[in-house]
């Protein structure tokens, strides 16, 4: 991951599945690819299987929780992936969400979606509950989501996306998610840094110009 400008932008991406080699892994790499491009711009990767998430209500105090809500808390915008498994999107995706507490930690984040599928429809299932999922605890959830239909012919062996449509389509849930940080987070909290601040210092010309002054 690019550890970019500490004061920069964060995005977090989740991967929304435990399974092994699993195609949404390989979709989010692209999205993730598109973003460190940007070099003040650095990204966190929240992946399930690596972590010891409790299920809801049984451990909230755990280590775990406790860290995924830290790296979410310092996050400017969210990438969220799941596949589409039933119908709606992954138990994995939902126990990230459960661990993330409420009032969630996604409260005012904007968030991207991003779904696959093996089938010719996709993910709109599953993107449709998850959309209403994350705005139920907060989340911006931003217009536009990318579903992608029959996964399994789009990636090789390798993770490499075999249909120039479909990656550019993929890449581009990065940069939409960058472009509305600049366009309305990034002056928003050069706002209220500047509120904080206070007004500016009262300024004294020089006492010759003072001097010249009419009285």
């Amino acid at each position: 991951m690019n550890d970019g400008n500490s004061d920069g932008i964060k995005i977090v991406a989740v991967l929304g599945t435990t399974r092994p080699g699993n195609f949404t892994a390989k979709a989010l790499a692209l999205v993730i690819d598109e973003i460190e491009r940007q070099e003040d711009i650095a990204v966190d990767l929240i992946d399930p299987a690596t972590m010891n998430l409790p299920l809801p209500g049984s451990s909230p105090e755990s280590a775990a929780t406790k860290t995924i809500q830290e790296i979410v808390s310092k996050a400017t915008g969210v990438v969220f992936s799941t596949p589409e498994y039933h119908g709606s999107y992954s138990s994995a995706a939902k126990l990230i969400i459960e661990n993330l507490g409420f009032p969630s930690v996604l409260a005012g984040k904007p968030v991207a979606l991003m779904g696959v599928a093996a089938g010719q429809i996709g993910a709109i299932k599953a993107l449709e509950h998850l959309r209403s999922v994350l705005s139920h605890v907060g989340a911006i959830v931003l217009p536009g989501p990318v579903s992608v239909a029959g996964v399994r012919n789009v990636f090789d062996d390798d993770g490499r996306c075999v249909d120039e449509a479909v990656e550019k389509m993929v890449r581009g849930v990065g940069t939409n998610l960058v472009e509305y940080i600049r366009g309305h987070v990034c002056p928003r909290v050069a706002l209220e840094e500047m509120m904080r601040r206070g007004p500016a210092l009262d300024w004294t010309p020089p006492e010759s110009e003072q001097a010249a002054a009419p009285q």
